[in-house]
């Protein structure tokens, strides 16, 4: 996962350091603004935000305070890094939640470490879903919020599986939760060969996921997902299920209901400049995600349906 590190320096010369020290560190990008250009860093809800206390006009309790009071970034972890060392003077920095002080001449090792630290345990404990990995909830409404505020276009993708509840009644959860991490991975490996840059995918919880791709080629990324999916969902079924293609369960009232084999269902929604938040994306999605799963087996409906301002 791309993690983007904005630096707020009227100076260039923090922001070189950093390249080099990352070069070889694909995933990390670091981006350069000025202390009047804060607007921009809130909007892009970074990973990390390092200030450079010294280059600064004014106060920086006053940056600090003004993340801290922005409802996206009131997670985001901050670095100062200032020749002020007074004891005071830092522990009033600290006071305005930033999470760590570090002094020049700047120790390049501990630099370094510091960063990869916080991110390392920003990646833990941000909420993730403990069985697959993914970035759940919050990760994924500030991931859309993020594309929304910068006007970008992006492609919503919507997945849940059909009849998984039958699944684990006949072999129970934990076999249950080997298919729920199976999915992560075949949503995951197809998302990122069509999109690696800027692919992103979510786990909702239990059995809905969600994906975000920054490229028109939706229709090749449902189809081989489903593919994909359905060659090898096999896996964890018996032969005699398989030959079937279903499964039985007796209902409350002692008759034997047949289910077919667990598939997945996707609803797409193309997100352009006519959605002005989130809950109107939601909304959408769970439209074609319906109709999606009113199909029988694995197939994908994509939201063509014209949307006025």
């Amino acid at each position: 996962m791309i993690q983007y590190i904005y630096i707020v320096d009227e100076e260039i010369d923090l922001y070189n350091k950093l390249n080099e020290l990352f070069k070889e560190q694909d995933n990390y990008i670091f981006k350069h603004v000025k202390e009047n250009e804060l607007d921009i860093v809130l909007k892009n809800i970074p990973s990390l935000i390092i200030i450079n206390e010294d280059s600064l006009h004014g106060e920086t309790t006053d940056i600090c305070n003004k993340i801290r009071e922005n409802d996206d970034n009131r997670i985001t972890p901050v670095i100062v890094v200032s020749s002020n060392i007074d004891h005071n003077h830092r522990v009033e920095i600290l006071q305005s939640s930033v999470e760590h002080f570090i002094k020049k001449p700047i120790d390049e090792e501990y630099l370094y470490y510091t960063i990869v630290n916080i991110i390392r345990l920003l990646d833990i404990n941000r909420t993730v879903s403990p069985l697959t990995g993914l970035p759940g909830n919050v990760q994924i409404q500030a991931e859309m919020k993020k594309r929304l505020m910068n006007n970008e276009y992006f492609v919503m993708l919507y997945l849940d599986l059909d009849n998984f509840k039958a699944y684990n009644d006949v072999y129970g959860f934990v076999q249950g939760d080997e298919i729920i991490k199976f999915t992560a991975r075949t949503i995951v490996k197809n998302v990122h060969d069509i999109d690696q840059e800027k692919g992103f995918i979510g786990h909702i919880g239990g059995d809905d996921f969600i994906a975000i791709i920054s490229n028109d080629k939706y229709e090749e990324l449902c189809q081989n997902i489903i593919l994909d999916f359905d060659y090898n969902v096999l896996d964890f079924y018996t032969q005699e299920h398989i030959k079937k293609g279903y499964i039985e369960i007796e209902n409350r009232k002692g008759v034997m209901e047949q289910f077919p084999l667990t598939s997945i269902s996707i609803g797409v929604v193309k997100v352009d400049d006519t959605f002005h938040n989130i809950l109107e994306i939601g909304e959408v999605g769970a439209q074609v995600k319906h109709l999606s799963k009113s199909v029988p087996g694995s197939t994908y409906v994509v939201n063509k349906r014209k949307k006025f301002k």
